[in-house]
């Protein structure tokens, strides 16, 4: 009967901030978060031998983890921290295979460095640099 009394998993990014956070500490949620959903993102990025049902749980928390990374991020208001957590994000929807969300958060990035590394590290990205 164990089977039938499992507890829903617990992610991070499912827990609600208790405080407004300081722009360091919302730039770290955000490294937790990118690193904590990493394994579904590559879950739903590279298909394998996962059922259908097993693929839309993985998928709802990738998609869980980046709505509550992009809405941590949007509040951050020190552009080169927040573009950096930005960087990590699009790194989380890389690995999943979200090139237009990945994209569209790419072109978000105003700092020449990041945008550099990224392009560095995702270079299908390319032909979005302006």
């Amino acid at each position: 009967m164990w089977l039938f009394n499992k507890v829903k998993r617990k992610d991070i990014w499912d827990d609600p901030v208790a405080q407004p956070l300081g722009d360091i500490e919302a730039a770290h949620r955000i490294r937790a978060i990118c690193r904590d959903a990493a394994g579904c993102a590559e879950a739903i990025g590279s298909p394998g031998k996962r059922s259908p049902n097993q693929q839309q749980i993985e998928r709802d928390r990738y998609e869980r983890a980046a709505k509550a990374a992009m809405e941590t991020a949007m509040k951050i208001s020190d552009e080169l921290v927040r573009d950096s957590a930005v960087r990590e994000i699009v790194g989380l929807c890389m690995k999943a295979n979200n090139i237009k969300t990945g994209r569209a958060l790419f072109r978000a990035i105003h700092a020449g460095s990041i945008k550099a590394e990224v392009l560095k590290e995702h270079p299908t990205l390319e032909g979005e640099q302006a």
